[in-house]
């Protein structure tokens, strides 16, 4: 075993999930280490020793990869919201791809010639930078927005980030806040037509005073709460002309961008009939399921958030063809009646609970289409699926997140005895 807090050098070869490369200990351990490039030399601290694998922090890069470059932020190794600013876009895609390969290998069982067969090309982002029209802000002891630090313990107050959009860049550095041990998290989120929303997060649910000095709709969300501060708790945010209101606490894709893009990329796949019923698990505010109504003949939605499930039958209130049940899907799913001809999962990072796939597996469904937001809980579910009959057709990844080691896939299945 290798002492922790031992510095060492070691040569990485490949790409690790989670925006690390690997390379071996003496005794042919994996070790991960952040912010490296395969092929290079590292200078390393050990700081986790596991039976398994050991991690350590990159603390000079002895002999640099030809690709590595400067990164645009003089925050980026110290905070922790990106990954590969370190390397040229088209150099993360390829890494992402990679990632992506490994993990239907290692966790998925499939073999290369399978992985070959129904791998598509990555979809990149029309910009890889100024992307994300929600950002959110924790706060150090002074009051001072910033992000987690890499190890996830530290607040790093921040003085610029390249990912949230320029109206979002225009507005945080003038949000200044005193220290309130109530307050999680500040969050904005940028809808249409400049509209700003400023969410404060809070463990209480007790209502609290803010002042505000810039003119932002506001909402303060407690555990079990929500209080607006001013004249609405939501925004519409429009995605190929269709326009979504978006309250505060509930999920829309925070690249509007590449929303467009995989939308449009889950209707090609689910060719849907006039005649088609179509149950859309986790379906949010109805991004997907606002398309698939003004085509299929039946559009269930199956969500939990309540906030979720009031922005989607605001939504959808003009499709007679619509049916939403606020439940947890495992629930929902029993009530079904009869055989649907498409279903649309979307799950949150954990992936599908095995009472779900077990129920969607039973419903035999001629076509699923598996959006992910996590590549190795969804090899982990393609395992299974293929277990049970389902056949996977293609597989397409998308990078919602530049910069950072996320990647959203969107798989084509079809029932191996349609």
């Amino acid at each position: 075993m290798t002492p922790v807090g031992e510095e060492f050098i070691v040569s990485v070869d490949r790409w690790a999930y989670g925006g690390e490369v690997m390379g071996r200990l003496p005794d042919g351990r994996a070790l991960f280490v952040p912010f490296g490039i395969p092929g290079e030399q590292l200078k390393v601290r050990l700081v986790e020793d596991k039976r398994g694998f050991a991690r350590a922090e990159l603390l000079e890069v002895i002999a640099p990869a030809p690709n590595r470059i400067a990164p645009r932020c003089k925050h980026f190794a110290v905070c922790g919201g990106c990954h590969y600013q370190h390397m040229a876009y088209q150099d993360q895609l390829a890494a992402k791809e990679e990632v992506l390969k490994d993990l239907l290998y290692r966790i998925g069982k499939m073999s290369e010639e399978t992985v070959t067969d129904i791998l598509r090309p990555i979809v990149p982002s029309p910009t890889p930078w100024y992307y994300r029209n929600h950002v959110q802000f924790h706060l150090d002891a002074d009051g001072k927005l910033g992000y987690k630090d890499t190890g996830g313990e530290q607040v790093v107050a921040i003085e610029e980030c390249h990912l949230p959009e320029e109206r979002l860049n225009d507005i945080w550095p003038l949000l200044e806040l005193e220290p309130i041990p109530e307050l999680q998290r500040i969050s904005l989120r940028g809808g249409d037509e400049d509209e700003i929303m400023l969410v404060f997060e809070t463990k209480t649910d007790e209502g609290l005073e803010f002042e505000l000095d810039v003119p932002l709709a506001a909402v303060q969300t407690g555990p079990d709460s929500m209080h607006v501060l001013s004249d609405s708790a939501h925004i519409e945010i429009t995605v190929l002309g269709q326009t979504f209101q978006v309250t505060a606490g509930a999920f829309f894709q925070v690249n509007t961008a590449m929303a467009e893009k995989m939308v449009e990329h889950v209707m090609d796949l689910l060719a849907i009939d006039t005649a088609d019923a179509v149950v859309d698990i986790y379906c949010g505010v109805g991004l997907f399921s606002a398309f698939i109504a003004a085509q299929a003949a039946e559009l269930i939605g199956i969500e939990s958030n309540p906030l979720a499930v009031d922005d989607f039958s605001e939504n959808l209130e003009d499709f007679e063809n619509v049916t939403i049940y606020e439940a947890d899907a495992k629930l929902a799913l029993e009530d079904l009646e009869g055989r649907p001809d498409a279903i649309l999962v979307d799950p949150p990072r954990a992936g599908l609970d095995r009472k779900v796939l077990d129920a969607i597996v039973e419903l035999q469904p001629t076509t699923l289409v598996y959006v992910s937001c996590d590549p190795s809980t969804m090899a982990r579910d393609a395992k299974r699926l293929l277990a049970a009959g389902f056949v996977l057709e293609q597989l397409t990844p998308f990078d919602m997140f530049p910069q950072t080691y996320h990647i959203e896939t969107i798989g084509l299945w079809h029932w191996a005895g349609s």
